[in-house]
């Protein structure tokens, strides 16, 4: 990492040395405009609406509308007599509690690093910190402009955390909040279910950006010229709930199957038992059509499977018997045919 500033934070008489740097960083893929057919680059020139002619920087002031197409321009002497300090010092003003400082005002964080030989004072003030759950609010100048910030310790180290200023939060007007709605207990019930099945502990590792992961998949693809894969189609958002209570409930049960949780044996779960209400009138009907004559007619369909089997036992035992008959003969035949060779030697 590159220091993008140097100063020193200034606690109480002690002044510690520091250097500052982005904790964060932006990964969006950026694109360059183009030609399309040539890719060359698009170049933009600085030109006067007024005049027309390509204006250097060094000729570029900067100005101010007040309306009505009339502009105030104000150059370097103009900003020289603001009353933003210029010593590089971040000064603590207070230290307050961590939850009071509401998030919404948060706007970049930076690392502080001790430089020189100020790492002492640098540890005295990180444990000070932590021993008294607090964070400490801050003034600094940066980019030109003084901000308000807050110092905390995170992983060890210093946090910067420059912010907005009350007046830079806007106030939300939405219509919606001078009506009265009403939430009925079983819907707040519901939905306070829903979050319980839902609930997790934040980890920021086990979210990815999809979206920019897909798109590096087509860059790379057009980089080492072979097919580009389309990438799976999400699943539509499901269209809004005209039953909020149905949808609650769906919703739930849902997040249980995803848990792989089950309802105890003989628990029915809410959509469940609104189904079998909601059919249980239909499978009554036709239990009323005497259920007890169906037994004799299943005795009367055995009774004629039985007379049906009965011609066929009879057709084998025919045909057995044509078998066994010209056996029968046969045997007969050698018999009577004995005593004649007998005869023969006698003779």
């Amino acid at each position: 990492m590159r220091a993008i500033w140097k100063g020193a934070v200034s606690f109480g008489l002690v002044s510690i040395a520091v250097k500052l740097y982005s904790a964060t960083q932006e990964k969006d893929i950026r694109f360059h405009q183009v030609h399309r057919a040539d890719g060359g680059r698009i170049r933009y020139k600085r030109t006067c609406s007024v005049c027309g002619e390509e204006v250097n920087y060094d000729d570029i002031a900067k100005g101010y509308d007040i309306g009505g197409g009339e502009m105030v321009v104000l150059t370097d002497e103009d900003f020289a007599d603001l009353p933003l300090t210029t010593s590089h010092a971040i000064d603590v003003l207070e230290f307050v509690p961590a939850e009071q400082v509401d998030p919404i005002l948060y706007n970049k964080a930076y690392f502080l690093e001790p430089e020189g030989t100020a790492t002492k004072p640098y540890v005295l003030l990180r444990d000070a910190l932590v021993d008294a759950e607090r964070v400490a609010i801050v003034k600094v100048a940066l980019r030109q402009r003084e901000q308000l910030a807050t110092l905390r310790v995170r992983e060890g180290v210093l946090l910067l955390n420059t912010m907005l200023w009350p007046d830079e939060v806007r106030k939300p007007d939405f219509g919606f909040l001078d009506e009265d709605i009403t939430v009925r207990p079983p819907e707040l019930a519901m939905a306070s279910s829903l979050i319980d099945s839902m609930a997790g502990e934040f980890q920021p590792d086990a979210f990815t950006d999809d979206y920019r992961a897909a798109l590096q998949e087509v860059i790379d693809a057009k980089v080492e010229g072979r097919e580009v894969v389309a990438p799976e189609e999400v699943e539509e958002a499901p269209a809004a709930a005209v039953d909020l209570m149905a949808a609650l409930r769906a919703s739930v049960e849902r997040a249980r199957a995803a848990r792989g949780e089950q309802p105890e044996a003989g628990e029915p779960t809410p959509i469940s038992a609104a189904r079998s209400a909601q059919q249980a009138p239909a499978q009554k009907a036709p239990a009323k059509k005497a259920p007890a004559k169906k037994a004799p007619a299943g005795k009367a369909a055995g009774k004629a499977t039985e007379k049906k089997a009965a011609p066929k036992k009879t057709a084998e035992k025919k045909t057995a018997q044509k078998k066994a008959e010209p056996a029968a003969e046969k045997r007969t035949g050698a018999r009577k045919a004995a005593p004649k060779k007998a005869a023969r030697k006698t003779a």
